[in-house]
């Protein structure tokens, strides 16, 4: 029984304990500053509860000394303390975070560390990276990576064609910050919410856009090696210029808490979701041209007694499945640890990523 802390007692964080709790492998402390929070929580295995102010390291190094390891769910702002904190403890790091800033300072904090610090590790950033790395490495030489996902209402009901399924903050997020790509071979910054495109997948129509953080460090990682590169939020039709009037023209991306205010006071929640997951690789294999594609859709379901929405559990298995493979040493187990060191095979065979098994893998000639 490795004992670990989730940080963070929301939507995500909630999953991730119930899925560690439930297991019988891990104990479970999950320490959040809202002590209403910690009330709300339930799991259906017992976990151990703490409120702890995130923003005070001492406390948080007292809590993580002596821990295997320390899951983040929190807000991305607060990654680094946590980050910092874990440093310190000799503790395990993983996060959920969507921020390249923040991934930038959990790299630079983990050179010399004596445990491993593993960013990114959710959905995309996450399991989008691992299944895309897994795809490039069946080439000879790479043209073009595209990756995109998306977790979208299965009925919706208002003009964004929306509801939030996870962390506000996070969406908003990606939706102002310049995004990484690599284009013609080098590597550039291009804009949110642009670059949109149509495609149609089980014959529903979806739009995709450039978005923050969803590539990972997979751009370091193929830097030389392809053509393009590229990673897209997917959402119904009409989403993104609804944003961006939002965003662009009404100036609210310079008024970020108003647009939170506005967006949770006018979108309901919902568990009622769909998560879709498509990575298409082309390239030259054997002196041919082709291309691989991986996409899914998964969608909610009752765990530990409770409905659980595909967001939620797509992302808490993601985290769960790395901890997982870290504590069986199939990853490194000190300093910077990138989601395309973890093995796709490895991680579908885990009890947590079997959650995400694929619905369609295709071989096509271009």
């Amino acid at each position: 029984m490795k004992e670990v802390v989730v940080v963070g007692g929301g939507k995500i964080g909630s999953m991730i304990a119930e899925l560690l709790a439930g297991c019988g492998g891990y104990l479970v402390t999950v320490a959040d500053a809202s002590a209403q929070a910690l009330e709300r929580l339930e799991t259906s295995a017992p976990v151990s509860k703490v409120r702890v102010d995130i923003t005070d390291e001492a406390a948080l190094e007292g809590l993580l000394a002596g821990k295997f390891a320390v899951l983040s769910a929190a807000p991305f702002n607060l990654t680094v303390a946590i980050a910092r904190a874990a440093r310190v403890a000799g503790a395990h790091y993983l996060d959920l975070t969507e921020d390249v800033a923040s991934t930038r300072a959990v790299k630079a904090m983990a050179q010399d560390a004596r445990s491993a610090f593993v960013p990114q590790c959710g959905l995309a950033p996450g399991f989008i990276g691992i299944a895309a790395y897994d795809l490039a490495q069946r080439f000879d030489e790479l043209h073009d990576v595209r990756m995109g996902v998306g977790a979208l209402p299965k009925f919706p009901s208002n003009a964004l064609n929306y509801n939030l399924t996870w962390s506000t903050d996070g969406l908003i997020n990606e939706y102002c910050e310049p995004c990484e790509a690599i284009v013609g071979g080098v590597r550039r910054e291009t804009q949110p919410l642009e670059d949109r495109e149509e495609f149609a997948l089980d014959g529903v129509l979806y739009e995709a856009f450039n978005t923050s953080g969803g590539l990972g460090t997979l751009c370091e990682t193929l830097d030389g090696q392809v053509r393009n590169l590229s990673y897209r939020t997917i959402r119904y039709p009409g989403h993104a210029a609804l944003m961006k009037a939002l965003l662009h023209d009404l100036r609210l991306r310079e008024r970020r808490e108003v647009l939170k205010d506005i967006l949770e006071n006018a979108l309901p929640a919902t568990l009622q979701d769909v998560v879709i997951v498509f990575a298409s690789v082309s390239g030259l294999r054997g002196g041919r041209l082709m291309q691989e594609t991986y996409a899914q859709k998964i969608y909610g379901a009752q765990i530990g007694g409770r409905s659980r929405s595909a967001i939620q559990i797509t992302t808490a298995a993601g985290i769960c499945a790395v901890l997982d493979l870290l504590a069986e040493g199939k990853l490194p187990s000190a300093g910077f640890v990138r989601q395309e060191d973890v093995a796709l095979a490895d991680f579908l065979a885990n009890r947590f990523g079997r959650r995400y098994a694929p619905t369609q893998v295709a071989d096509i000639a271009a």
